[in-house]
């Protein structure tokens, strides 16, 4: 009987674990088209991050990455379906914010942004959710071209 049941156990959790990775591909796979025809899929950043507690900074995902230079890149962002807030994608070098997907001053979000890399070097993407909320999201970078 207990082995059955650590079977039974053991069967349901490859299941979960199945069935959130073939979500996540899903998200990967429809943010990387809707990129465009002229993008070409690089990288992919996947995030789910808890609600932020009143008062306190909202979680943020960081990646590092090198970027070269005279290439255009567009970063694009897309937020699952059950996700309580907005995905942001938001790009800097050391210090400056180069680009991002949410428009604080005016309120107004988009799909995503081109980058075009004037200096190789190191670049941090952070993806962050509005208001702190919950949520899953999957990030993309993709090629444009040389410049």
């Amino acid at each position: 009987m207990k082995n059955k049941l650590l079977t039974y156990a053991f069967l349901l959790s490859l299941f979960c674990i199945n069935a959130f990775t073939q979500s996540e591909d899903a998200l990967v796979k429809a943010c990387s088209a809707a990129a465009g025809e002229e993008a070409t899929y690089l990288k992919d950043f996947i995030v789910k991050l808890d609600a932020s507690a009143a008062g306190e900074k909202y979680p943020t995902a960081k990646y590092s990455m090198v970027l070269s230079k005279n290439t255009e890149y567009k970063f694009s962002i897309c937020s699952a379906p059950e996700s309580q807030g907005k995905g942001i994608i938001q790009l800097f070098d050391s210090s400056r914010l180069l680009g991002s997907s949410f428009n604080a001053a005016t309120g107004k979000e988009y799909p995503g942004f081109n980058f075009k890399c004037q200096k190789t070097g190191v670049y941090h993407v952070f993806i962050s959710f509005q208001e702190g909320k919950t949520g899953k999201a999957v990030g993309i970078l993709s090629f444009i071209q040389k410049l």
